[in-house]
């Protein structure tokens, strides 16, 4: 029986603030290219096809780039595939595996093989009912890449674009790849985040490399005084005290303000004190971000040297539908959190945002990292690392690892600091103790992130080098 997917709802955006952002020059070419592109679709449907509606960079960047792309005439959608536990289980393994981690073994099993083939195969009996063969269809990840083949021989142009990847890939990373590699041969384009993520066995001529973007106008991403930070966490839970005269609210996309109400469910739950410098990372509760490095990290070689607290910030546990390990691993940070000293357990706090309502959520980030001296994220492996360009978009001093597409948003020294050993917690801390005793530098550096992420990294980029691929695609078919 086919399965019943998931329909975003979405509304349109208009592109012309970005005006305000660009070079005269740069408006201009984007602004015609998105015009060109919705004129060529005419009466033909862009639809953008992944495994959750919320939670992670890529349900984000779909949040806000389908509402430009609607506002310049393209008819574009979303929808999200369903599957049972067991399928989500194995695609997070998949995830890791094609990271190069093997955890759990890196064999694929038969019954993995075909518990994948068969909840694909339903999600394609339904997306077929829906989707015209005319139409241009963008699968996201490898929880659709097993789509690919049905909406091939349906008629559809089809994009598979991989948000992650390794940069030296090994046996493991090579399996996995063998394992999706038939089904992702098939499609018209792939689109990769980096050119070091580009799987051996692929066509060159159909590969695209196309990098994320964030959206400067979203409620995460939106300008916040000082004030408005220190009522957004003093409201949520994170913060003692609230700045006064502040008010915690923020605008949704269509300009209403709206005010933080919900509660961040803080451990321990003594919240921190308004004047204390804070070191942030917000991440989903996933080993390859390493929240216990970033913990024992600041125990070991932050905490003993300067005054400070760390906040590690994530989403509400299960609030990822397709991410079923996340409560495994909070229990072991929380668990290593306890092994502490007394003295270091009292400055760092697991944060534990609200998802109720997603602007809420992307305020409450927001004002964490602009209340942040420091950022970090210290991920082991990354795909590319959208909160990196966050946080440098709100000119903070990043401090991260030299890995995936962070390597790639990151000039060491010039616009944030790199480590070169992710595990190298010594190097980790003391760059941190450095920005924290040196706020001038730490200044430069946050000035030095904030051009950028103008530069490289805003949505105009992302949506004028997709819209040329999918006029590309379609010039191919006529």
């Amino acid at each position: 029986m086919p399965l019943e997917l998931s329909t975003v709802a979405l509304s349109s955006a208009a592109i012309e603030p970005f005006r305000e952002l660009l070079e005269a020059a740069e408006w201009q070419t984007f602004a015609r290219t998105m015009r060109e592109a919705a004129a060529q679709l005419h009466d033909r449907t862009i639809w953008n096809i992944n495994s959750t509606a919320h939670g992670g960079g890529v349900a984000e960047m779909l949040a806000w780039e389908i509402p430009y792309e609607r506002g310049v005439g393209m008819d574009s959608r979303w929808l999200v595939i369903e599957g049972d536990t067991g399928f989500f289980t194995f695609t997070k393994r998949l995830h890791a595996l094609l990271h190069g981690v093997a955890a759990d073994g890196s064999t694929i099993t038969q019954a993995e093989q075909a518990g994948y083939a068969q909840t694909l195969a339903r999600n394609a009996q339904a997306l077929i009912g829906r989707v015209r063969s005319a139409d241009v269809v963008i699968l996201h990840d490898p929880q659709t890449a097993g789509l690919i083949p049905h909406l091939v021989r349906h008629g559809c142009r089809v994009v598979w674009r991989c948000h992650i990847g390794v940069d030296q890939p090994n046996q493991v990373a090579r399996d996995a790849w063998q394992f999706l590699l038939p089904a992702v041969g098939a499609a018209h384009a792939t689109v990769f985040s980096r050119r070091a993520y580009i799987w051996e066995g692929l066509d060159r001529r159909k590969v695209k490399i196309i990098y994320p973007a964030i959206d400067a106008f979203t409620p995460k991403n939106q300008e916040m005084d000082g004030k408005t930070v220190a009522a957004v966490l003093h409201t949520t839970g994170i913060l003692a005290d609230g700045a006064a005269g502040g008010e915690p609210t923020f605008r949704r996309r269509d300009g209403s303000p709206v005010r933080v109400q919900r509660a961040t469910e803080l451990f321990p739950e003594t919240r921190i004190p308004a004047d204390a410098p804070l070191v942030v990372q917000v991440s989903r509760w996933d080993r390859l971000k390493d929240p216990r490095g970033v913990m024992d990290g600041f125990a070991e070689f932050v905490a003993p040297k300067v005054d400070g607290h760390l906040v590690l910030a994530g989403p509400g546990v299960s609030a990822v539908a397709d991410d079923p390990e996340e409560p495994a691993v909070l229990r072991e940070v929380q668990d290593r959190w306890h092994r502490l000293s007394p003295s270091v357990r009292e400055r760092i706090h697991l944060a534990r945002l609200p998802m109720d309502d997603q602007d809420e959520n992307a305020a409450i980030v927001n004002a964490l990292q602009r209340g942040a001296r420091v950022v970090v994220q210290k991920s082991i492996r990354e795909g590319f690392g959208l909160t990196v360009a966050e946080a440098m978009w709100k000119a903070r001093p990043v401090v991260a690892s030299r890995v995936g597409g962070i390597q790639d948003q990151i000039q060491d020294k010039m616009s944030g600091r790199l480590i070169d050993d992710p595990n190298d917690l010594a190097a980790f801390g003391a760059a941190i103790v450095e920005l924290l005793d040196h706020p001038a530098d730490a200044e430069r550096l946050g000035a030095g992130a904030k051009a950028r992420v103008r530069r490289e990294f805003l949505a105009p980029q992302l949506l004028m080098e997709q819209a040329q691929l999918v006029g590309r695609l379609l010039r191919s078919a006529e």
